[in-house]
Parts: C-alpha cells; structure tokens; sequence
C-alpha cells in the first residue's frame, strides 16, 4: 500500500532545503573569506551535570562533515551524518523530477518516519555515550 504524495508539503519542504542550502554556502564563504570562527558557548548541561545532552557533539560532527572527515562525524553525532544522507537524497532527487518536468517521478516522498527515525538515533547516540562515561569514565566527545 503506498503512501499518496503531499506535493504541495514536498515543495515547501525542497524550497526550505534550497533555504538552508544557500545559508550554508553563505556562511561557508564568509568563513572562508573574511576568516570568521563560529563560537558558541559551552553546553550548560554538559557544565552542569557531567553528562552529554542530547545535542552534544552536534556542531563539532557538522563541522566535520563539511570538512569530509564523515567517520569523525559519525562518532561526534551520527544524527547529523542521517540527517545529511536525507537531505542530499530528498534534494536530490527532487531537483532530478522538477528538471524532468513530472516524467522522472524519482523524488523522495516526505513521511515523518524519517523525523522518528532521527530522534531515535538522537536518543540512542546520548545514551551510549552517557553510559560509556558513566560506567567507564571514558568520554567520547
């Protein structure tokens, strides 16, 4: 049984993506041309209790992955390498059946089991490394 398409939902969801995407080269540039480092704070979790929030080793894994160290970034936060695969495959595909006109109907259609699966990864990356650090000492980030 498959799914109908929402294609009016998969347009708003590619032109996001087409967004993020020229964010990201906007930034990439900046960085590069004018010499800026990205600073952020350290994790008030992390600071507070010891143990790594849901979201740590984000930034470092996306830094990674952009600089194509992909096993690094996996290990820092294998959310961001899922999310990233997701991304390329939607856009991707998407870009293929909108310059085919329709013909080629190959575009990834959006199902919010990719939004599950993604907080699952989430979660089970935070716990294994909250265990590792509680029952080995040994922190991964």
């Amino acid at each position: 049984m498959s799914q109908k398409r929402n294609q009016k939902e998969e347009k708003e969801i590619y032109l996001c993506g087409l967004i993020l995407l020229g964010i990201l080269l906007f930034w990439l540039a900046a960085e590069r041309l004018l010499d800026l480092k990205l600073f952020l704070p350290p994790c008030i979790f992390h600071s507070l209790t010891g143990l790594y929030c849901p979201g740590c080793g984000g930034t470092r894994a996306c830094r990674l992955l952009l600089s194509g160290h992909i096993f690094q970034s996996f290990l820092y936060h294998p959310g961001v390498i899922l999310a990233a695969a997701l991304y390329v495959w939607f856009m991707v595909s998407h870009t293929i059946e909108y310059l085919s006109k329709g013909r080629l109907r190959i575009g990834l259609p959006y199902t919010d089991k990719f939004l599950y699966l993604e907080v699952a990864v989430i979660i089970l990356q935070c716990l294994a490394k909250n265990m590792m650090k509680i029952l080995w000492g040994t922190g991964i980030l």
